[in-house]
């Protein structure tokens, strides 16, 4: 059979779209066929906004852009419903959106235990829930979770966040479960990716370079992941060939599960 990841006219909302995995997901589906409705925390005119929209026309289909706090639930469904406004229906959710929140046990304050379950958890379901009314009318529905490696092992003072993403694997089984047979619910953990988040966590440590090279160093793939690889395997979990898949998370992060302990 023909092989090819084509998602022409598909309808896809994303969330996180102005930079790291988010912005990967998005051009992987442009690239793919599909016109997108995206959001993100930074303003309509801000480089990521802009950048999100460019790189989405330059591959031919349309884009639209708002500034949504996702841990508003009024906010988040209303920015569903323009979404599919926008776009005439929902074919594609792919719920990306998120941050790090690595404190700790001792350190954590309950503002940011809440702060990171209302953005890390309950926000996708806030997403998800609202657009379902239109995925029910998409003739091969697909909703896309985005989880992390994080939620299978962990690191120290990674929590809560690894909380938060663990309560996403659940999700998916549910949402898959519930949903289907007519909507595919599919999560996507990925693990070191190279990106503003990741830097971020790597910005923490007395030695930024030396901590980078040696969690490459762990990677039997010998690198970091990069957002364009997560999103070409969004874009192939949203075409009819991975049909069969739903309800599971599949990992991406170069091997660094297979690795037993750190030498």
């Amino acid at each position: 059979m023909s092989i090819n990841i084509d998602l022409t006219n598909y309808r896809a909302l994303v969330t996180g779209v102005s930079s790291g995995i988010g912005a990967g997901i998005a051009e992987a589906l442009a690239q793919a066929g599909s016109d997108i409705a995206g959001c993100g925390f930074e303003a309509e005119d801000s480089e990521g906004a802009q950048r999100f929209i460019s790189t989405v026309e330059s591959h031919g289909r349309r884009a639209f852009y708002q500034s949504v706090d996702l841990t508003d639930g009024v906010a988040a469904r209303v920015f569903v419903e323009w979404a599919a406004d926008q776009l005439g229906g929902l074919d594609i959710v792919v719920s990306n959106a998120g941050r790090n929140f690595h404190i700790g046990t001792s350190q954590l304050s309950e503002s940011d235990w809440q702060a990171n379950i209302d953005l890390n958890l309950a926000a996708h379901w806030r997403v998800t829930q609202a657009a379902k009314p239109y995925l029910d009318h998409a003739p091969a529905p697909v909703v896309i979770i985005m989880a992390s490696n994080h939620a299978f092992y962990t690191l120290p003072n990674c929590f809560p966040y690894n909380v938060a993403k663990a309560g996403l694997l659940a999700m998916v089984q549910s949402l898959a479960i519930e949903w289907g047979p007519h909507i595919r619910t599919i999560g996507i953990a990925p693990g070191f990716i190279d990106t503003p988040m990741n830097i971020e966590w790597f910005g923490q440590f007395p030695d930024p370079a030396a901590k980078r090279a040696q969690v490459i160093g762990l990677h039997p793939v010998g690198r970091l992941g990069t957002s364009e690889e997560v999103g070409v395997l969004c874009a192939f979990l949203c075409n009819p060939l991975a049909g069969y898949i739903s309800g599971t998370t599949i990992l991406i992060d170069g091997g660094r599960s297979a690795v037993m302990q750190d030498t």
